[in-house]
């Protein structure tokens, strides 16, 4: 008890001159309590299985209907040592190697140089598997950032920063509210849970860490009832993420000008969204308003750490913009899958979230 109690110190969690008093429940007032955030486990299994019905029962065949089809990969024949070199050492075996693998197997180098080639390429993520993903994306990003904007835009503590405050930590939390922050929740612990089998891209350091620190300011905001405070930074991010994945659909439809034209919109909307609105709400909105205290701090980091994923997607948005579409260089995804598929499949739009 005395552990929880240390856990939960008001002067940690709340403002000074703010206690856990301030936000006692009543039969007509409800806050925010910590238990909530336990919903987000059923939550998130529950939008995995959501995900695998939408991907088989929709997105799969609504892709073979538009035309989305696997590229046929030529089959490696059966070789136990080739094999071993490939799974415990090396995808990418050097020139030394495919000498001595070469007479192991008692193989020209050439043909041993193409099997590590159609190995990796039977590895590769297929077309439709991106397509139902991005579709899982889209579907999801379009309805969250929509549903919070119904939620927020007549809102007067929205559009003036003073009234975001006004008798904080006394707020109620409005039951819409609170299902918006646990289904984001949900959705990330989903992120987390399924980034493993997911089409691996070249920046899934960074995206781990968004998605802690999402996770991480999500809960802790929560808590202590940053609840207007959150659902803003929430439509913020998700202003430009579902433009994004409707630039991958179309790549994977092979409309290049459509594509591109959209990726133009996603590109000017996430830098407007992430590099110029986040850290605006974030100084007049959090940053003026509290004194230092240990909750604060740790807001303020994680915000930190957001705008710097920010920035770096922003660079690699902005490095594909000139040398894909206004230099007509060759098109490659400056966050590209890992050893991308087939070069048919390898021009994709750039980022992810964030």
């Amino acid at each position: 008890m005395g552990l929880s109690e240390d856990i939960w110190n008001h002067e940690y969690w709340l403002p000074p001159g703010a206690t856990w008093e301030d936000m006692k429940e009543s039969a007509d007032v409800r806050y925010p309590q910590p238990r909530d955030l336990l919903l987000c486990i059923p939550g998130a299994l529950l939008l995995i299985l959501v995900r695998c019905v939408f991907e088989r029962t929709v997105a799969l065949p609504v892709g073979r209907r538009l035309g989305v089809s696997d590229k046929l990969r030529p089959k490696v024949q059966p070789n136990a040592v080739l094999e071993g070199f490939y799974l415990l050492l090396s995808r990418t075996p050097k020139e030394e190697d495919l000498i001595s693998l070469a007479k192991q197997s008692d193989l020209p180098v050439t043909k041993v140089k193409t099997w590590f080639r159609h190995r990796r390429a039977q590895d590769r993520p297929r077309l439709m598997k991106k397509f139902c993903e991005a579709s899982w994306r889209f579907t999801f990003y379009f309805t969250s950032f929509f549903s919070g904007l119904a939620l927020l835009y007549d809102k007067p503590w929205v559009w003036d920063h003073t009234v975001c405050w006004l008798r904080y930590p006394q707020q109620p939390l409005l039951p819409a509210f609170g299902w918006f922050y646990l289904l984001e929740l949900s959705f990330y612990c989903a992120l987390v849970v399924t980034l493993p089998f997911d089409v691996k891209r070249k920046d899934f350091k960074e995206q781990i860490i968004h998605h802690i620190a999402t996770i991480t300011l999500i809960c802790v905001s929560y808590c202590a009832n940053l609840i207007r405070f959150g659902m803003m930074v929430m439509l913020v991010h998700d202003a430009s993420d579902y433009i994004l994945e409707l630039a991958k659909m179309l790549h994977y439809l092979k409309l290049k000008r459509v594509c591109e034209a959209t990726f133009i919109v996603f590109t000017v909307v996430f830098i407007i969204s992430r590099l110029v609105i986040f850290p605006l709400i974030t100084y007049y909105y959090f940053v003026t308003k509290f004194q230092l205290f240990l909750l604060s701090g740790l807001i303020n980091t994680f915000l930190m750490i957001l705008q710097l994923l920010h920035i770096f997607w922003s660079y690699l948005i902005i490095q594909m913009i000139f040398s894909v579409i206004l230099r007509g260089a060759k098109r490659k995804d400056a966050r590209s899958d890992t050893e991308e598929s087939d070069r048919s499949e390898a021009e994709e739009p750039a980022k992810d979230k964030e």
